[in-house]
């Protein structure tokens, strides 16, 4: 997607052989910055402090972090540490198991010699799959917001609400929620999308609108609790949001506060659908309010923001009063019968069992009874 005017991904291989070029998602929106990882150490320091956040690209980066292991040492024990370490990083995305596992059955076959050039391509292969995988999800998408622009009147845009940040950013290109939205935009359908500034990282704030500005997309900033009032009276046409992991069974578990939406969408009549590339489908569990862990993260996170001050420069400030303790449920878990429909590469479908096996025949017998 665009920086600037510039085509631009979020993980990169770098020119010198032995690092990985990173966007430190934690400087925005005040600067765009780009890291070098060179080791597994940095891997897993960039997927636990968020300097690449998204499942898709927290599984991406996992991958890169395997090679980033094994072009010092190879053998079967340094193949596992690597996977345990980065595996140890965040709990609740299922992208992350999903692409370790996937490097380790590729390489535990090979001899330790051969493991560095395997791991590599198949970082490669990982994100140029992510990106096509993107482009799909937004060709699905594309035809209901097509459709639900065609009952607006006189040419009004059609009113997407989003929450987090399931764009670009958060995948290695195009997004997962916003591939229907620059698919639209791009097509020239009039869109408007209301940015739920996502409390308590604002990665809706940060990364959302510093993604659609750059793009060209009309955007409004809302504070979390707006949307449900923006429904009530009609100024909300449809719900898109991204997942961290989706159960066989069709629940959502995604960014705090997803939930809310999805109830205040019920209650209004407003479509709720969720963007889901088949990696962050889990086919080994159904009931997603019981067997997905929620990330607690750090209670600094609500008890701090940063932000620029008059005179540019960037601080962070206290918010809350000093002595009082904060929690920080990272994630919550949105009910089937609450989703509209899931935004898949393959199509869309209801958020059932048996719709999503359907689309998915080859996964569906991995489920448990």
């Amino acid at each position: 997607m665009n920086v600037a005017g510039r085509s631009t991904r979020t993980i990169w291989p770098e020119a010198d052989g032995v690092s990985v070029g990173i966007i430190d998602q934690t400087r925005l929106p005040h600067a765009f910055a780009t890291v070098r990882m060179e080791s597994l150490a940095d891997a897993a320091h960039a997927i636990r402090d968020m300097l690449v956040r998204g499942a898709p690209l927290i599984g991406a980066t996992a991958a890169w972090g395997m090679w980033l292991a094994l072009r010092t040492e190879s053998g079967d024990a340094a193949l596992n540490r690597a996977h345990a370490t980065l595996l140890a990083t965040r709990p609740t995305a299922v992208n992350l198991r999903w692409a370790l596992d996937r490097v380790q059955a590729r390489l535990a076959p090979l001899p330790p010699s051969e493991r560095p050039d395997a791991a590599r391509a198949l970082a490669v292969e990982i994100c140029d799959e992510d990106v096509a995988l993107n482009r799909a999800i937004g060709a699905a998408g594309l035809p209901l917001l097509t459709a639900l622009a065609a009952r607006k009147p006189g040419g009004e845009p059609l009113n997407i609400l989003t929450h987090c940040n399931a764009g670009w950013l958060a995948t290695v290109d195009v997004g997962t929620a916003t591939a229907p939205i620059y698919a639209a935009h791009d097509t020239g359908l009039n869109v408007h999308v209301w940015v739920d500034e996502t409390r308590p990282r604002n990665q809706g704030a940060s990364l959302t609108a510093w993604e659609l500005l750059n793009h060209g997309v009309p955007h409004t900033v809302i504070a979390d609790n707006a949307g449900g009032h923006l429904m009530q009276h009609g100024r909300v046409d449809v719900v898109i949001t991204g997942t961290d992991r989706v159960t066989a069974a069709g629940d959502v578990c995604n960014k705090i506060g997803t939930y809310l939406k999805a109830l205040a969408a019920r209650d209004n009549g407003v479509p709720f659908y969720v963007a889901t590339p088949s990696p962050s489908i889990d086919w080994t569990i159904r009931d997603g309010r019981r067997e997905i862990p929620i990330e607690e993260r750090s209670a600094a996170e609500v008890a701090r923001i940063t932000g620029r001050l008059p005179s540019g420069e960037i601080a962070v400030v206290e918010l809350l009063p000093p002595g009082s303790p904060a929690g920080n449920p990272a994630f919550d878990v949105t009910p089937a019968r609450l989703v509209t429909g899931l935004i898949t590469e393959r199509g869309v479908c209801a958020a059932t069992e048996p719709a999503l096996a359907s689309l998915f025949p080859e996964y569906a017998g991995r489920t448990h009874g």
